[in-house]
């Protein structure tokens, strides 16, 4: 029994496999940061659960088998001597086994089962099928088998902490299938309509069809596109719960969320091919705006997070993803789009400004998304040099939206407050070669050796030549050979695993690269876009990276960071195709 290779290969330890439109992946992932020894199906629903645990056993002996697993994006498999297990999607919420010289255990992955944990498992009656049901995820996951074979049963219908599954096998070492459905109270008895290697190629195409979509200019000088496509791919979910229409999450591990602020560089890297899907993901935290503009701190199936917001970067997402998408949206959209925007920018300049000040403040690091950047170490409600140069971003682009929606009395408006903004940025927090921080309650002023002091070369041209050139020097002290380090290496606060306080990221790489670009200094621009490319074609899309030494650090599948690489590395093959002479005729 072989089967097909369906695109580049992953470890499932640092990627999980799944399927677009799933909420739930098979990886090692049990708990935030914690791994477990075996594969699990991890359900996002309700929260991160593991709920089922996989264990490939010896058909013979009945003991554990040792096994090497194998991962592609329309495949997973264990591999062993004495034969396989095969894994696919055969839709978001069915998923597919076949195993020949291998059997395997299905378990519940947590034991306990009180009225308020764990999994309870019986066979039903009406259709045979085996089923658990989930206290954490509120579903059920039946499994049925699809040849005949051995299926052995423990801890039908048993409470309290015993051992509850069933083994999946066929005997005298033959082939063996089963389905494993999500589902909600019930449905219609399971039957194959196509064979295991039919449902392979499906996925297989489907994710390939992606690819060629999300990033048809890949070559051998994109060498990771074709993965990071797959980061995004697996990590979309279908509209449930809260979450109002298909959204990317930043993992299918335990960042299984949608933040105000990393779903705008999914919708910049899947503008081109797929416009609509780049919209609902920029429109998504918006569908949820509260009565006074602000958009929620976070989105995800069954929670929403009020307490915090996230930098005003969509004024700059906008205008960008609007140059990116392939046909001009409907006046209607984009009137919604204007009344939404400035609704969040209104925010900024009423309830985050304190009387007396043209500034916007934040409340606190993760206001900014740079939870503990040592910019906040002094105080933390701060009106900060990055802030001011994104609202100042939005505020221009609210100017040209309302200029083209014919609203003139709004644009003078919006360009009058920008260009305040700015002439405050730069009176007050700008001293002659750095920006200052300004404490909102006492007005003390200080700087850092944070990255986030220099975030606001993000405003390109419209930033005054010697301005750019200081923050450019600057930001290229903060340049290791993977990356712009998000506090200086040589501070004595750096950390190399310190969330905002050393590691690269790819939101600080991709702003700093364009403001770079925008106000002339191509050159270091270049040089931030490759290394952070060959980053990410070393060691992966982790949620950050060591700055020193490039290893991925935290949540290895992160999907703002494959987006960054695909923003990148589309341009660099542009760049690239374009410099190359036509040959002579």
């Amino acid at each position: 029994m072989t089967a097909a290779p369906s695109g580049p290969a992953f470890s499932v330890h640092d990627i999980p496999f799944s399927t677009q439109g799933a909420w739930f992946g098979i990886s090692p992932v049990v708990a935030q940061k914690t791994y477990a020894d075996d594969l699990h199906l991890v359900s996002h629903q309700n929260g991160l659960h593991a709920v089922l645990r996989f264990v490939p056993f010896d058909a013979g002996t009945d003991a554990r088998a040792a096994t090497r697993v194998e991962a592609t994006p329309g495949l997973l498999s264990w591999i062993g001597d004495g034969g396989r297990i095969d894994l696919a999607y055969e839709s978001p919420d069915t998923i597919r086994l076949r195993g020949e010289g291998l059997g395997l255990r299905v378990r519940a992955a947590e034991q306990t089962l009180t009225p308020f944990t764990g999994s309870y498992f019986f066979r039903d009656p009406v259709d045979g099928a085996y089923v658990f049901t989930s206290y954490e995820t509120g579903r059920r996951y039946r499994i049925t088998a699809l040849s005949a074979g051995a299926v052995e049963v423990s801890g039908a219908q048993g409470l309290g902490s015993a051992e509850r599954g069933l083994d999946l096998a066929a005997e005298n070492g033959g082939v063996w299938e089963a389905a494993v459905e999500e589902l909600d109270s019930a449905r219609r008895p399971y039957a194959a309509r196509t064979s295991f290697d039919q449902v392979v190629a499906g996925a297989r195409n489907a994710f390939a069809a992606f690819a060629d979509t999300v990033a048809p200019w890949r070559s051998a000088g994109t060498p990771a596109a074709e993965l990071a496509a797959y980061v995004l791919w697996s990590a979309t979910v279908n509209p449930a719960g809260f979450v109002t229409r298909p959204a990317v999450l930043m993992s299918k591990h335990w960042m299984d969320k949608v933040w105000s602020w990393d779903h705008c560089f999914n919708a910049l890297a899947l503008a081109p091919g797929l416009p609509a899907s780049a919209w609902d993901q920029f429109s998504l935290p918006f569908d949820h705006q509260d009565e006074s503009g602000a958009l929620p701190d976070s989105v995800t199936h069954s929670e929403i997070l009020y307490n915090y917001v996230k930098p005003p970067i969509h004024g700059w997402a906008l205008g960008h993803l609007r140059r990116r998408l392939p046909e001009p949206l409907d006046p209607a959209e984009l009137a919604r789009a204007y009344d939404r925007l400035a609704r969040w920018t209104e925010f900024w300049l009423t309830v985050r400004r304190a009387p007396g000040s043209a500034l916007p403040h934040y409340q606190h690091g993760n206001d900014s998304g740079w939870d503990n950047a040592t910019t906040f170490d002094p105080e933390r409600v701060v009106a900060t040099a990055d802030l001011a140069g994104f609202l100042v971003l939005q505020l221009r682009e609210l100017a040209g939206l309302a200029e083209e929606l014919g609203r003139p009395d709004d644009a003078r408006r919006w360009s009058r407050t920008a260009d305040a903004t700015q002439a405050e940025l730069l009176d007050h927090l700008w001293k002659g070669d750095h920006f200052v921080a300004r404490g909102a309650h006492s007005g003390n002023t200080w700087s850092s050796s944070s990255l986030l002091d220099l975030m606001p070369i993000a405003l390109g041209e419209h930033l005054p030549r010697q301005v750019a050139a200081a923050l450019a020097d600057r930001i290229r002290r903060h340049l290791t050979p993977y990356g712009l380090a998000t506090e200086l290496p040589g501070s004595p606060h750096y950390l190399a695993d310190g969330y905002w306080r050393g590691p690269v990221w790819a939101p600080a790489v991709v702003l700093i690269e364009d403001g770079l670009r925008r106000s002339g200094h191509r050159n270091l621009a270049d040089e931030i876009s490759a290394r952070f490319r060959t980053l990410c074609e070393t060691h992966g899309f982790a949620e950050n990276f060591d700055a020193l030494t490039g290893t991925g650090l935290r949540d290895r599948a992160y999907t703002w960071t494959a987006s960054g690489y695909l923003l990148l590395a589309e341009a660099h093959a542009r760049k690239s195709t374009q410099a190359t002479p036509r040959s002579p005729r």
